[in-house]
């Protein structure tokens, strides 16, 4: 009885969304976008598509979405946004991070990005323009898989914080204890590959078109990069999502190296009161202000 309301829920809602769709413009992308992806199905094979492809993507995407907070560091109108004020960026800081991703990326994500081909091929995950979802599906998978990623993240993360191994894997990412954008995925190898596990269960549970893959790591970068930026920004839109964790939140943790483990969200933090400590800090900040003004 309990499945067939869900069921006749989920319909709904389906059909509210497909109604609200229809009421909506027409994409003037819509087009070329369909053009430059058959365009890219008739010229590249499947493999070159799921390897080459993705890893483009990912770069591309990663620095793409870093370049804002970098140029930051030499705008002084955006300082009084930086959290930590008393902590800037420096030269030697960011070119070191950079040297440690250039090694992360090509020495232990692309090999298990060549495995995007295969898995695709195994679960036969279509390429086609015809069976792309519409974007509203797409929007809910991607949301499913950032719960399931920031469920993952929260319990082994904090696992990583604990003081038997925390010296040994987690302690390369806190290196930098006021920390920028591209320090997103400045970490062990080890991490790289535990925490990543996460990014990987939603795409094995959830994805019906290749296009997911995409869509998926655009968000959870956007999100990563914005949580590691070190700024809070006024009006930034990923602000608005309900329960977001975003920059203040993740700052906090590597202001502090404990407390607040979660990656996009902050229900797991709110349920298992690790998010104590950094609303103590802000409720003390903000009577202090009071008192200064």
């Amino acid at each position: 009885m309990a499945t067939n309301e869900s069921v006749s829920i989920f319909s709904s809602a389906s059909l509210a969304v497909e109604y609200v769709d229809s009421l909506l413009p027409e994409n003037p992308l819509q087009e070329p976008f369909k053009n430059a992806w058959n365009y890219m199905l008739n010229n590249y094979t499947k493999f070159q598509i799921a390897t080459w492809g993705s890893l483009i993507v990912h770069e591309a995407l990663y620095f793409s979405f870093c370049l804002p907070g970098f140029l930051f560091q030499f705008i002084p109108y955006m300082k009084k946004y930086k959290i930590q004020k008393d902590k800037p960026e420096t030269w030697e800081n960011q070119w070191k991070c950079f040297k440690v991703l250039l090694f992360n990326h090509f020495c232990i994500q692309l090999p298990l990005i060549c495995g995007t081909y295969y898995f695709t091929e195994y679960f036969n995950i279509p390429y086609d323009w015809e069976r792309m979802p519409r974007w509203y599906f797409l929007l809910a998978r991607c949301f499913g898989c950032a719960v399931i990623e920031d469920t993952w993240h929260y319990f082994l993360h904090r696992l990583l914080h604990h003081k038997r191994i925390y010296k040994y894997i987690h302690k390369v990412h806190h290196e930098f204890q006021a920390p920028f954008g591209m320090e997103a995925e400045y970490a062990h190898p080890l991490e790289t590959l535990i925490l990543g596990t996460g990014f990987f269960i939603g795409i094995v549970l959830l994805c019906d078109h290749v296009i997911l893959l995409w869509a998926w790591v655009t968000i959870r970068l956007l999100e990563t990069i914005d949580v590691h930026s070190g700024y809070d920004i006024p009006l930034n839109p990923l602000n608005l999502i309900p329960f977001y964790a975003g920059s203040r939140h993740h700052d906090f943790h590597h202001m502090n190296f404990i407390g607040n483990y979660a990656s996009t969200f902050t229900w797991w933090d709110r349920i298992f009161g690790t998010d104590s400590q950094y609303h103590a800090y802000y409720e003390k900040r903000k009577k202090f202000e009071k008192k200064t003004e």
